[in-house]
């Protein structure tokens, strides 16, 4: 059966065909000086724009705020239709280019001691992955742990923490020996406790006799193996192998087309909830999501704990399709799980819908993360197939956030060259796609009826500016953040260069680490706005990611002010002196 990465891989050399490759631009607008200088620190002020917001703008904006509080769209996505308008210049990459694809990693028997940790880190990862379906509370407490011991040593790097649920998985039962099925074998499953025979194995789900229905075609593991349903007993399904293979203990299985009628999140799961709310993980990957109820109630939950952790559904089911846009409205991101989504959908609808959930993500400034089998043939080899190498810089340029990987570190023979794979091909790509390949259009920005604007509309303007500013100069950008409100946003907009994302808030600093572009760093806010600014320009220098007479975007604006009594945004461009 063919692999998502060797799909993607044909989808891709496909639209290369069709569209040709587009030579590598930014987009940028000009801003003209305003006069108005800034007093001290040791950066001079070159260009700068100040707008006056209404204070009750500010206010309609507390409704909302927080961090990723969504924007418009439709507005959101008109400021891209605009960008497309203004001239483009050629690109100006900085000297250092920084990868803006993050990567998550999953822990596991490979990985899970503290220097492999560090080398993960240091190779690349952005996102620590605890993957619920294996393992115990013990040994996933012991990956959160070293995962905080990293980042109390390391303030210049942030690892977030995502905890990923086992979800009601439909799994084979136990067997003394593999079962080696043969083209046209008869093979039967059973909702009996405890059966393994040569042609019988019990299945954990009791329903599931009722799910199937004669002519169903069942897949093993995402359809490694398949058998047709030719009949039923109140607790056996008969089947018939249609692709043979072997059949070992606890093989997970799916019905072609169907979702099992089980609730999205197990037992199991609350108390693997209940140990990461516990531990403060950064974000819950919700397996098997249907639709936007389950979401609800697990935010209802956790703001019953007072628990700060965000959402991330993993779209893997026939079920999740039609209610796609109420899912992802309702969460704080999504993962493409294209394993089980491929096995209950056909195949080659995958890459589509892989382009349908980033695009979606993207349009609600929402992000979205790709994985399965990215780089599994990494799990026995040390080098990766050239169609896995493809899909990753698919997905790159479709403009996901993060990038994941699975078995490859979790239980595979060379995990850090995985990341390290990963890292080159995801900057590789970066380095060369288009800018207006990762902006999307849509309608004109309107106001409201009387003319009258939201803060996050406000906002949202000036992230377009900014980035058209950064763009048109080839600055990094610097942002003063306390929500991550317009990081995030400057996030969506794709700017060239890095968002260097200033933080007092550690939660804050760690759930920035999945956005795309964005290098989050936690430092304490002065009551000057100038000693912050020449603070953190001196922090960036010290790190080497800033030179003398380089320039950089400053942006002071955001759902929650910090230093602004009178609601006043600014972006302004500055240079860096000594």
């Amino acid at each position: 059966m063919a692999t998502m990465t060797e799909i993607g891989g044909l989808v891709g050399w496909i639209s290369s065909e069709l569209t040709g490759l587009a030579s590598s631009r930014c987009i940028g607008l000009t801003f003209h000086k305003n006069g108005r200088g800034r007093r001290g620190a040791r950066l001079n002020a070159t260009v700068g724009l100040s707008v006056r917001s209404m204070r009750e703008a500010e206010r309609q904006d507390d409704l909302t705020e927080g961090i990723g509080a969504p924007v418009c769209s439709d507005k959101l996505n008109a400021l891209h239709e605009f960008q497309l308008s203004v001239p483009i210049g050629e690109t100006r990459l900085p000297p250092d280019f920084h990868r803006k694809t993050k990567i998550v990693c999953t822990v596991g028997p490979s990985t899970n001691t503290r220097e492999m940790l560090w080398k993960l880190a240091e190779e690349g990862m952005n996102v620590a992955r605890l993957n619920m379906s294996h393992g115990d509370h013990e040994s996933h407490q012991k990956i959160i742990d070293l995962v905080k011991e990293y980042n109390y040593q390391h303030k210049d790097n942030v690892i977030a923490v995502m905890l990923d649920t086992k979800g009601p998985e439909v799994r084979s039962g136990d067997l003394p020996q593999p079962i080696l099925l043969k083209e046209g074998q008869e093979f039967n499953f059973t909702i009996k406790r405890g059966v393994s025979s040569e042609d019988t194995v019990s299945v954990n789900y009791d329903d599931f006799v009722n799910d199937v229905e004669v002519g169903d075609v069942l897949l093993v593991d995402g359809g490694m193996m398949s058998l047709a349903v030719r009949a039923k007993t109140p607790d056996t399904v008969k089947c018939t192998a249609i692709d043979g293979g072997e059949l070992k203990s606890r093989r997970h299985l799916n019905v072609r087309g169907k979702s099992a009628t089980l609730p999205s999140i197990t037992e199991k799961d609350w108390e693997d909830i209940k140990f990461g709310v516990d531990n403060e993980v950064d974000f819950f990957a919700v397996s098997f999501v249907k639709d936007a109820k389950v979401i609800h109630e697990l935010k209802e939950f956790l703001r019953s704990c007072h628990a700060d952790i965000h959402i991330i559904p993993k779209i893997e089911s026939a079920d999740s399709i039609p209610n796609l846009q109420a899912i992802i409205s309702a969460s704080d991101g999504a993962m493409v799980a294209r394993g089980d989504l491929g096995a209950e959908l056909p195949i080659e609808d995958v890459p589509l819908l892989q382009e349908e959930i980033i695009r979606t993500c993207r349009s609600m400034q929402k992000p979205v993360i790709v994985a399965t089998n990215m780089l599994e043939s990494m799990i026995n080899h040390p080098t990766p197939t050239r169609a896995e190498v493809s899909d990753i810089a698919i997905a790159v340029k479709e403009g996901a956030d993060a990038i994941m990987l699975s078995g490859e570190t979790a239980h595979g023979k060379y995990p850090l060259k995985a990341v390290k794979v990963m890292h080159n091909v995801a900057i590789r790509t970066e380095s060369t796609v288009p800018s207006d390949i990762l902006h999307t259009t849509a309608a004109a920005i309107q106001t409201g009826d009387c003319g009258d604007v939201s803060q996050g509309h406000i906002s949202a303007m000036f992230a377009f500016h900014a980035t058209n500013m950064a763009n048109n100069l080839g600055t990094p950008i610097i942002v003063f953040t306390q929500t991550g409100s317009m990081p995030i946003l400057l996030s969506h907009f794709r700017p060239c260069s890095t968002i260097f994302a200033f933080t007092n808030q550690e939660r804050v600093k760690q759930r920035l680490a999945l956005y795309h572009g964005v290098l989050p760093i936690h430092m304490q806010f002065y009551e000057d706005v100038d000693e912050t600014f020449s603070r953190a320009v001196k922090h960036l220098m010290n790190l080497k990611y800033l030179k003398q007479g380089e320039s950089v975007t400053l942006v002071r604006s955001g759902t929650r002010p910090i230093w602004r009594s009178e609601f006043t945004h600014h972006i302004q461009v500055r240079k860096v002196q000594d």
